[in-house]
């Protein structure tokens, strides 16, 4: 059999190959479910998913063995909400594919999918992917309207329709976003009410177009709608509209979360938030704090991750272990990067698991230690080649020679 040492030096496998069977071997397993750490485990990989977990898996000579030897093996992790494959340039528009802007109409568009413009070829997915993260929340992000647009889950395997989940309506009601809607935040309700009032049969306000509509009336039925938002007050009316409407619901931001927890936690509303922001950065988020996510965690409130960028979106690490540095259990760090944003969202589980998809990491450390790398991706079976754009430009200018001038080394 191949096998590959533990020091983890491979030769360069596409993405784009088939899936392969592998068998990793003494791993520490954090399985991102029910707090759940399996030490000394073998991991058997068969056409792109989890096989088996157990202890000494016996396999044929001709499968490929990666030796973890001890390490730290998590699914791929969530990259939180972004504009991958979206924005490649922010400052250059025809990059710039995840907002609308002066339709020149008085309607809102829920029928404006984002996911449509997404580009796989984007060098943002293999410098994201190479760090450890598998997929991420594709955000239709602040339009002209509450109603930003939908998007959904998208995984990084690089290909052209690698969408999963159900459909997911984003949704402004920050102060922030009112300056473009009428200058409160009293419009974004008004308004928003509105256009669900025309859900019901019989009334006609023209607020949505009849496609627009439509998609709204589908996501009440089997869609998310993630509500950007901060201040507590403002997250409670999230809860009282959801509630009314009986769709689900999930706060983005959430800096004042805490304020309201137990609230979120009785009406099962996930928070998708940030864990770095611990200061009053404006007047929705006087309350923020850095132990925000253990208070959520301890009131019983489904937490996910999320970095607010998305050429750094990578910066998700580092925001569960600030979470974690500050009173959240690292296993619950781990479900919320892991197998949470699957279940919340209605994709393929993420937790590892017999029949799970095998896109799993192996790291030189702790998961969620800012020192910690990603020594090996496997997406769907398939071994990354954990080349970048980055890791190019690394390895085509760092000096080898540091008595030459860099130009000397490589013109």
């Amino acid at each position: 059999m191949k096998r590959l040492l533990s020091s983890i030096v491979l030769t360069a496998l596409s993405l784009n190959a088939a899936a392969q069977d592998l068998l990793i071997t003494n791993a520490t397993l954090h399985t991102g479910e029910n707090g759940e750490v399996i030490e000394s485990a073998d991991i058997l990989i068969k056409d792109g998913e989890i096989e088996k977990i157990s202890a000494r898996i016996r396999t044929n000579e001709s499968i490929t063995v990666v030796d973890a030897a001890g390490r730290h093996v998590t699914p791929a992790f969530f990259a939180g909400a972004t504009v991958t494959g979206l924005s490649e340039v922010g400052a250059v528009r025809e990059t710039v594919d995840s907002e609308y802007e002066d339709l020149f109409t008085d309607i809102m568009h829920p029928e404006f999918d984002i996911r449509p413009a997404y580009n796989p070829h984007t060098s943002v997915i293999p410098i994201t992917r190479v760090e450890g993260f598998g997929y991420s929340l594709l955000t239709a992000t602040r339009g002209d309207r509450s109603i930003s647009g939908q998007g959904g889950l998208v995984r990084f395997d690089g290909g052209y329709d690698s969408f999963e989940g159900k459909p997911v309506i984003f949704v402004e009601v920050s102060g922030h976003a009112a300056g473009k809607t009428g200058g409160s935040r009293a419009v974004h309700w008004m308004l928003l009410k509105q256009a669900f009032g025309e859900l019901q049969k019989g009334v006609e306000l023209d607020l949505l177009s009849p496609i627009g509509r439509d998609q709204l009336r589908n996501a009440t039925k089997s869609g998310v709608f993630v509500f950007n938002t901060n201040r507590a007050t403002d997250i409670m009316q999230v809860i009282k509209f959801a509630k009314t409407h009986n769709i689900e619901a999930v706060i983005h931001g959430g800096r004042e979360a805490w304020l309201v927890a137990d609230a979120l936690a009785q009406a099962n509303v996930p928070v998708m938030l940030n864990a770095l922001e611990n200061l009053p950065a404006d007047f929705d988020s006087l309350a923020a704090r850095l132990d925000n996510a253990a208070l959520l965690h301890k009131a019983g409130v489904t937490l996910m991750f999320t970095s607010g960028e998305t050429h750094n979106a990578r910066k998700v690490r580092q925001v569960a272990g600030s979470a974690v540095a500050n009173g959240l259990p690292l296993e619950a760090a781990i479900a919320a990067l892991t197998s949470v944003p699957a279940e919340v969202f209605g994709a393929r589980p993420r937790a590892a698991r017999r029949g799970a998809i095998a896109d799993l990491v192996i790291w030189s450390g702790d998961p969620v230690e800012v020192t910690t790398l990603a020594q090996l991706v496997i997406m769907g079976g398939k071994i990354d080649s954990m080349e970048s754009r980055q890791t190019k430009l690394r390895d085509r200018y760092l000096p080898i020679d540091p008595a030459l001038p860099r130009a000397y080394l490589k013109p």
